[in-house]
């Protein structure tokens, strides 16, 4: 093949210059000297090589390789355009490399931030099958209300997060990856422990309560449910201390059912049925809008759903 194949094609440096894969296959034929060994060489067909080779030809308005039954070799504007490709291939394999590095970087940490009862009941089985599929990446985990894990998020502070509130926050997007209710517990010896009837949501909306502080997810689907809550008995800022306190017998108080099946079972908490009124929430991964998980926070988010 030889002489001129047309003009060239106008418009964006996109329309202008060859792709990768067309310059690779071009710097084979120099070195090989044979078309059919590099189609081969590229995993392609001969057929395919060929028309690659004639479609950079009509890009670039210059012939690129003569053909013959002993070969094929470059033209002499083949040769000067396999010099300049060359140049482009090790230009693009150093981007490759420093692409890679941006890639390892960021795989090599996991910063996740989680309201308290998915930190302390449901991430550390999630994380140690994390860590099966990636040993080398390190995960820190920041544990707080659903409030403050938005936070975390929308300063750059976390790359995933798990709440468990009513609502989404504000600058979030999220998915539901379970579903939770909460319970009334207390000690055996507190009056609600021997009810025979459940009790009243308007008993337990004007009953103080150990509870979360406000901005938790807990405390804010039970004052959704009940349409508001008297003042707390005692306030905690998190799932083991208000479990701890009653436990103790310092009243009752509302958890998830993820928190107190050891203690149930026990005996050292009692379920106090509530009578009309449904404490069911779900717990949601959270990341910034428009910016879906990526690397390992892709992949602990497909954990949460396995």
């Amino acid at each position: 093949m030889s002489g001129d194949t047309g003009d060239a094609v106008t418009g964006s440096l996109a329309h202008r210059v060859p792709d990768l894969g067309a310059l690779e296959l071009l710097l084979a034929v120099a070195r090989l000297g044979s078309l059919g060994a590099a189609a081969r060489e590229v995993g392609i067909t001969q057929p395919a090589a060929s028309s690659r080779i004639r479609s950079m030809e009509r890009q670039l308005g210059v012939a690129l390789v003569d053909r013959s039954p002993r070969g094929s070799r470059l033209t002499d504007a083949g040769a000067l355009v396999t010099d300049w490709a060359r140049r482009i291939v090790e230009a693009a394999e150093a981007f490759d490399a420093g692409a890679q590095a941006l890639r390892d970087r960021r795989d090599s940490r996991l910063r996740v931030a989680a309201s308290m009862t998915i930190a302390e009941y449901l991430l550390p089985g999630w994380l140690l099958a994390l860590r099966a599929q990636r040993p080398d990446t390190a995960v820190s985990l920041l544990a707080g209300n659903s409030a403050a894990v938005a936070a975390r998020l929308l300063a750059d502070e976390a790359d995933l997060g798990f709440v468990e509130g009513l609502t989404v926050p504000t600058g979030l997007d999220s998915v539901v990856i379970a579903h939770d209710h909460l319970i009334v517990v207390t000690a055996p010896a507190h009056p609600w422990a021997r009810r025979r009837r459940p009790l009243a949501a308007a008993e337990l909306a004007s009953t103080p309560l150990i509870l979360r502080e406000k901005g938790s997810g807990t405390r804010q689907v039970l004052d959704a449910a009940l349409g508001g809550l008297a003042r707390p008995l005692i306030e905690l800022s998190s799932t083991t201390a208000v479990k701890a306190a009653a436990v103790s017998g310092a009243g009752p108080a509302v958890l998830s059912e993820l928190a107190v099946g050891e203690e149930m079972a026990m005996r050292r908490l009692v379920r106090v049925p509530v009578a009309d009124v449904s404490l069911a929430r779900d717990l949601r991964a959270v990341w910034p809008t428009g910016h879906r998980p990526v690397g390992p926070a892709r992949e602990l988010l497909s954990l949460t759903r396995g």
